[in-house]
């Protein structure tokens, strides 16, 4: 991977990371366009830290507040007390189904979920989902008026992220704004949401790339370049979609989500795009479930 590639992918990620348009299809998309190998999900969630850090860096007073607060409450037996320390646990429970989910459906994650149809029909209908949505949601409730049961069915939101063109930030904040939450709230909530699952997926994807072979892993320039430029432009993103959320709806990226969709299906069928271009090699299982030791997954 030479450093313009990593510019890119680093800047596609810290940009669409935190908008409800899928850093994950973009980063899976961008390769295709240009002509360059897809740099794989373990690349991808190791660049993720940059957003990451964005992130700890942009709402280090409410983290530190949430942290103080979760902590206090242990101390004094009263979990639940304040809207703080609840807010803290409504995060650490809420990361269980996507932590669930991720390490059950790793290997479809990194291989067949990658497939550009995946991402069209994703984007598609969860586009269509937020629509519903933002036409049904009251937007009067805001974080402090979230219960248990809220922070759970997020985390189940956030789980389909999973899926390629789903968007953690898109399935979070359409469930925020499902339980009746502001658009700004169920953004601020998908940050804070954000953290323990990407801080994890990133670590956990680290070990497993440094057991690659050296030759066929991307350089370690390639990677603090692509997480450098991640963490910059994602702190530009958080500013500028918290400021746009206060008096506009999500309108322009389901739009966005749908163009998008709709013209990777013309490309595929065309031709022009490969489904499931430079995972030809990956160990994916054949039709007995048995994996499959040489090319068998077809463009």
């Amino acid at each position: 991977m030479s450093l313009l590639e990593a510019i890119v992918l680093g800047l596609v990620q810290g940009l669409t990371e935190f908008l409800p348009i899928s850093s994950t299809a973009h980063l899976r998309i961008a390769p295709e366009f240009f002509g360059w190998r897809d740099p794989g999900a373990a690349y991808s969630a190791i660049i993720q830290l940059g957003t990451t850090f964005a992130v700890l860096l942009y709402f280090a007073k409410d983290i530190g507040r949430l942290a103080v607060a979760f902590f206090r409450g242990l101390a004094t037996r009263a979990p639940f007390g304040t809207v703080d320390s609840r807010l803290a646990w409504y995060v650490l429970i809420g990361t269980l189904p996507i932590g669930i989910a991720g390490l059950t459906l790793k290997h479809a994650i990194e291989t067949s979920f990658r497939s550009l149809y995946v991402i069209a029909a994703s984007l598609i209908t969860l586009a269509l989902v937020l629509w519903y949505v933002e036409r049904r949601a009251s937007h009067a409730r805001t974080m402090a008026d979230m219960r248990m049961g809220d922070g759970v069915l997020v985390g189940l939101w956030q789980a389909l992220a999973l899926i390629p063109g789903a968007s953690r930030s898109g399935t979070t904040l359409t469930g925020g704004l499902a339980l009746g939450l502001r658009r700004e709230d169920a953004a601020r909530y998908s940050f804070l949401l954000s953290i323990p699952a990407t801080t994890l997926a990133g670590i956990f994807e680290l070990k497993n790339l440094l057991e690659v072979p050296l030759e066929q892993r991307p350089s370690g320039a390639a990677m603090l370049v692509g997480t450098a430029v991640a963490f910059l432009s994602g702190l530009a993103a958080i500013a500028w979609l918290l400021r746009y959320l206060r008096t506009r709806s999500t309108a322009v990226f389901i739009g966005y989500r749908i163009v998008l969709g709709v013209l990777l299906l013309v490309l595929l069928g065309a031709g022009v795009l490969k489904p499931l271009s430079g995972l030809e090699n990956v160990d994916v299982p054949d039709a007995s479930g048995r994996p499959a030791t040489e090319k068998q997954v077809t463009d």
